[in-house]
């Protein structure tokens, strides 16, 4: 690694809700595979965030705990900030917090929210943010973080809007890896992405060499066939050929050793350290973490 290079950090999302003994045990078992972040997401029907990660707190050692991805619009500003300042304090500091603009409409119907344009929903994201950095700073605001000088953040997205936003204020900054084609759900393809990498290291300027970069893997298969499971995938998002859906970092695919390789190519060319995987794909990167360990 160069000064510059991020060392790795890999993150499970846990979606599926469980009982109190199951989750325990699923996030011991994440600690114990090597990932270095457990998170929680936030759409309805998904465990609570906030005391699903103090419950793994009490029942893990060293895993870094986070909300993979709040939906702000759910929350009022204030009230969020005793949420996460009071999460940070019951973890011992082990709180990251992710946030992002919210953007199931079904979800907001069924909470009984009015679905905001995707301008308000911004505008309310940028809102909460600067609110709760102001909170974190504010002695008189109680609980105080036990972070300084607050949790680290992560935002992330697609659009211009949200990455310069995350830009000016996030420590890690997410590429969720997929299409703007609002006709079905398709993957980026590799110049996409790298484009909305490139425009957000730009708006980072300076800070560029700080700020951690990550990625969603939609598709992890630890194989000795890569190339079935490849076209295996391109049945499911013919958007993209064979070979394109090969060269994503959101497409993890090969013997343990491959990926490995892959993810060390695409920190090289693209920036990116910081993987995400869904709770389904747990034990599959586990050889790869192993691989990876301290690099």
């Amino acid at each position: 690694m160069t000064a510059e290079t991020k060392p790795f950090r890999f993150c499970v999302d846990m979606v599926a809700p469980t009982s109190r003994s199951e989750w325990i045990e699923k996030c011991r078992k994440a600690e114990d595979l090597g990932y270095d972040v457990l998170g929680v997401a936030d759409h309805l029907g998904m465990p609570a965030p906030f005391p699903s990660l103090v419950l793994a707190a009490e029942h893990t050692e060293r895993i870094r705990l986070t909300t993979f991805v709040l939906n702000a619009g759910f929350y009022n500003p204030a009230l969020l900030a005793r949420e996460v300042t009071g999460t940070d304090q019951l973890t011992d500091g082990r709180l990251e917090f992710g946030i992002g603009a919210g953007y199931v409409e079904a979800e907001f119907d069924a909470a009984g929210i009015p679905f905001p344009s995707p301008r308000e929903r911004l505008d309310h994201l940028e809102r909460t943010v600067k609110e709760l950095k102001r909170l974190y700073g504010d002695p008189e605001h109680k609980p105080q973080p036990v972070q300084k000088p607050g949790p680290p953040l992560l935002m992330g997205g697609r659009g211009d809007r949200l990455l310069r936003l995350a830009a000016e204020h996030a420590d890690s900054i997410g590429f969720i890896g997929t299409s703007a084609n609002t006709e079905r759900m398709s993957l980026a393809s590799r110049a996409e992405l790298a484009e909305r990498i490139d425009f957000t290291k730009a708006a980072l300027g300076a800070r560029a060499p700080q700020v951690e970069l990550n990625v969603l893997a939609h598709f992890v298969r630890i194989t000795d066939d890569r190339r079935a499971a490849l076209e295996e995938l391109h049945q499911l998002m013919p958007d993209l050929t064979v070979e394109q859906l090969g060269e994503l970092p959101t497409v993890l695919v090969g013997t343990a050793t491959e990926v490995a390789e892959q993810i060390l190519a695409h920190r090289e060319s693209l920036g990116i350290s910081y993987y995400t995987v869904i709770e389904h794909n747990l034990e599959a990167l586990a050889p790869v973490i192993e691989l990876l360990h301290g690099k």
